[in-house]
């Protein structure tokens, strides 16, 4: 009798194991395919479950037991959106767990000259597409609403690393944007804005243009401080870099290289214009970063009205009081230029 309750306990004891093995098998072996550490999915908003194992399918091994962990936990009725992480070696287990786990997007961006490439840049990094963003950017009610025009809407966009869901609408990201420009004016900078007897997108649009000017972070102050002189003083600001933008928007072309600006350039007739227009031009240029807008905010005090581009110390610029010193260094380097062959 008691040798039949030993075999009777081996045999429940072999049955509960290979239970478990089957147990964790089906819910914690690794069910994935690929050979690097994680591989990042996009589930599109309103996808439904057949949907989500056609996105996955290239990455588990087994779509059964993937099934029925989904059917288990629910997960084949609520389905969500997002961008999910998953690992090497996940279980079933961990596979639909990492599909309920929205992962936020760390968005960047940088130096766009005009929407269109800004839009294209988001799209590339959250759910919306390009069209519906913008759309929703050049929505006249929300430019009205916020004083932004077509031209200068650009200016909302403070370059820096944001956090957004992926499936984030266009009309949220928008929203959040807007409110991270306000937040970025509602510093000191709105009063040394006011100060400087400017907006905010004023602001925002010479410093684009201080931007396009000087690589050098150093020498922005600088360069915003002649600028600001010239607005001062009612003359021109008579800004190449203007120039260059006008003759981009004038072809539709914004990847074209510009390395020199033509006098026949000078006489383009476009409100970017800054030899031909008084003041600003409609909108930034360029979209500056924080060190070009606080550039502008924090200009140089001195007297220079003139600059151009140094021969001696590349990069950088020589600056002049006067037209007769400014004539000096202009001609050093149109010299220096011309030696080069470049013509355009």
């Amino acid at each position: 009798m008691f040798a039949n309750k030993k075999k009777l306990l081996y045999s429940i004891g072999g049955l509960v194991l290979i239970v478990g093995i089957g147990f964790y098998l089906r819910f914690f072996a690794s069910n994935t395919t690929f050979n690097e550490e994680e591989k990042w999915v996009t589930v599109p908003t309103g996808s439904n479950f057949e949907e989500v194992k056609k996105i996955i399918a290239p990455y588990i091994d087994g779509m059964g037991g993937f099934e029925n962990m989904a059917a288990l936990r629910r997960y084949d009725q609520n389905v969500k959106p997002g961008r999910f992480l998953l690992k090497k070696g996940m279980g079933n287990f961990g596979i639909v767990a990492a599909l309920r786990h929205n992962i936020p997007v760390k968005l960047t961006f940088n130096n766009q000259e005009r929407l269109e490439d800004l839009c294209v840049r988001f799209s590339q990094q959250i759910e919306p597409d390009t069209t519906q963003l913008m759309k929703v950017f050049r929505d006249s009610i929300f430019l009205k609403e916020n004083g932004f025009t077509k031209e200068n809407v650009i200016a909302m966009f403070i370059p820096n690393s944001y956090e957004f869901y992926w499936n984030i609408s266009a009309e949220k990201f928008r929203d959040k944007m807007l409110k991270e420009y306000k937040n970025f004016w509602n510093t000191g900078r709105l009063a040394k804005a006011e100060k400087l007897g400017m907006s905010p997108v004023e602001v925002i649009t010479l410093a684009s243009i201080v931007h396009k000017e000087t690589v050098k972070k150093d020498e922005r102050p600088r360069v915003a401080g002649a600028y600001l002189n010239r607005l001062e003083q009612g003359m021109p600001l008579q800004a190449d870099p203007t120039v260059i933008y006008a003759l981009k928007l004038k072809d539709n072309d914004f990847t074209k290289v510009i390395k020199r600006v033509l006098y026949g350039d000078l006489t383009l007739s476009s409100p970017y214009n800054t030899y031909v227009h008084v003041g600003l031009p409609p909108g930034p240029i360029a979209m500056p970063d924080i060190t070009a807008i606080d550039a502008v905010l924090n200009p140089e005090k001195h007297n220079y009205i003139y600059f151009c581009a140094s021969v001696d110390r590349f990069g950088y610029h020589e600056f002049a009081a006067t037209y007769p010193e400014h004539q000096v260094n202009a001609k050093k380097y149109a010299d220096w230029i011309n030696s080069t062959g470049t013509t355009r």
